[in-house]
């Protein structure tokens, strides 16, 4: 079997299902502008049909899906260096995501942390999609042959996952046709907690919205939340061991270090002996800095939904033309007859 040797391209999304927050900034949209101007390829999606394994009202998530584009060009996504598109509109995911289903073992699936974590005690009662959903998520990444793919610590086991089918299809086919794609994890803040309990992840579902920093968010908003935050007692340490069994101060000091580009050790150089008091209103300039000019930005693109929704299409056009001869050879491997 003669080895393929793959270009290198990146390939994320983020499901366009209630509002950006500060988690998805710092854990996938920050990154995703670095990559971005590496010289690698790199494709940028709005998983609208992972965010329907839930119902969703459609006008919301037509909204969110534009809101969300509107989120990755005001934060530095360039449509002309990056491929940026919404998932619907390029058929092929679904079309290998079937595939997928077929390769992909019940016990892979049975293993899924997240599952168990969004089904809760009413398994029985959610959608098929909310359990098979990480094959189409190998499908995502999959189709355009990705090599990389930046994610936070919470989606590593999808990766493991779709290398799994890369390599499971690879040999079921006596073929090297599907990259082993690796997951890259770095960064000060790849997974922000909530505001109100630095043991939870930050998330646009949790009911208090005091939690969580939504991208749309004005700066008296920014400050106030991160004014409120919850913190403990105690002075911040010198050095990064000093945050071992603190929550809250670990999230703030890693969401300052994300968000100043800098480690948290330099951080705590700074910063370390000030009581919140005092690093609160640091923190509180430095988000306001940071987001607010991208909450305007996104307001002022949302004002021409016609203009996102060009470059969503032409987006769709460039990501179907690598898709497109992907899936044929897929299909060629498989055996399906093409005669059209």
């Amino acid at each position: 079997m003669t080895e393929v040797v793959h270009t290198p391209r990146v390939f994320s999304g983020i499901q366009p299902s209630g509002g950006l927050t500060l988690g998805n900034y710092l854990g996938a949209i920050k990154r995703f502008v670095t990559m971005q101007e590496t010289g690698i390829e790199t494709i940028y999606c709005m998983v609208d049909l992972h965010a329907i394994t839930v119902w969703q009202d459609p006008a919301n998530l037509a909204r969110a899906t534009r809101e969300l584009c509107a989120g990755f060009i005001a934060s530095g996504i360039d449509p002309e260096k990056s491929i940026l598109f919404n998932q619907s509109q390029v058929p092929e995911h679904a079309q290998l995501g079937w595939i997928f289903n077929c390769v992909a073992r019940m016990g892979w699936m049975n293993r899924m942390t997240q599952f168990k974590d969004k089904a809760g005690k009413n398994a029985e009662a959610v959608s098929v999609g909310l359990f098979s959903y990480p094959t189409l998520m190998a499908a995502d990444i999959l189709i355009y042959h990705s090599t990389h793919v930046p994610v936070g610590e919470d989606q590593k086991q999808h990766i493991e996952l779709t290398r799994d089918i890369a390599t499971k299809f690879n040999n079921d086919y006596g073929v090297d046709f599907f990259p082993i794609t690796e997951p890259v994890i770095e960064g000060a803040a790849t997974r922000v907690m909530s505001l109100r309990d630095g043991s939870r992840k930050m998330s646009k579902s949790d009911p208090s919205d005091a939690s969580r920093i939504n991208m749309t968010d004005d700066a008296d908003t920014i400050a106030k939340k991160i004014r409120k935050a919850k913190t403990d007692p105690d002075a911040l340490p010198s050095e990064a061991a000093g945050l071992a069994d603190r929550p809250e101060a670990r999230n703030l000091v890693n969401i300052y270090a994300a968000l100043a580009d800098m480690t948290v050790d330099q951080v705590l150089a700074e910063a370390g002996g000030k009581q919140f008091g005092a690093f609160k209103p640091m923190l509180a300039d430095l988000a306001v800095a940071k987001l607010s000019p991208i909450s305007t930005e996104m307001a002022r693109l949302m004002q021409d939904t016609a203009e996102i929704d060009r470059i969503l299409g032409r987006g769709a056009d460039r990501a179907q033309a690598i898709a497109a001869p992907i899936l044929a050879k897929t299909y060629d491997i498989v055996g399906m007859v093409r005669s059209r």
